[in-house]
């Protein structure tokens, strides 16, 4: 069992799809401490009160993130990139109104990373720490 994340922030983004003609969609962004979840809008319309979005959500996890980059502002639109560690990229736009999402998503990044690299850090220190002890001149 895990706990809940923390919500960063939730709203939405425009994800620019992979396929062909490589359309806009609209996807409800939710940024937690682990990375950023994409839910797809269920039917058609517009941003309505009727608007429904799926339970499923692909996870892009900040494990597996390597950068936020590409900004690019446009017509009151912020374009920019998330860069996987595979290489892959996927292309977001949102308002530029507010904090942008590219500037909370690459905090949120660089957080994880630091915290990942802290937690190294200490258990490299404890793990020579503990193999560095032999136990024979320790005092009971």
């Amino acid at each position: 069992m895990s706990l809940p994340l923390k919500v960063t922030r939730d709203g939405l983004l425009e994800k620019r799809s992979s396929g062909l003609l490589q359309l806009w969609k609209k996807k409800r962004c939710v940024l937690t401490e682990d990375g950023l979840r994409l839910h797809s809008c269920k039917g058609r319309g517009g941003d309505g009160p009727g608007l429904a979005w799926s339970s499923k959500a692909k996870e892009l996890r900040f494990e597996r993130m390597a950068t936020v980059d590409c900004v690019e502002y446009k017509r009151e639109l912020v374009y920019f990139t998330v860069v996987m560690e595979t290489g892959k990229e996927i292309d977001f736009r949102c308002p530029q109104e507010g904090t942008a999402w590219n500037a909370e998503i690459a905090l949120a990044l660089v957080r994880y990373k630091n915290l990942q690299a802290v937690q190294t850090g200490r258990n490299r220190h404890l793990s020579k720490a503990h193999l560095g002890s032999t136990g024979e001149d320790e005092e009971l």
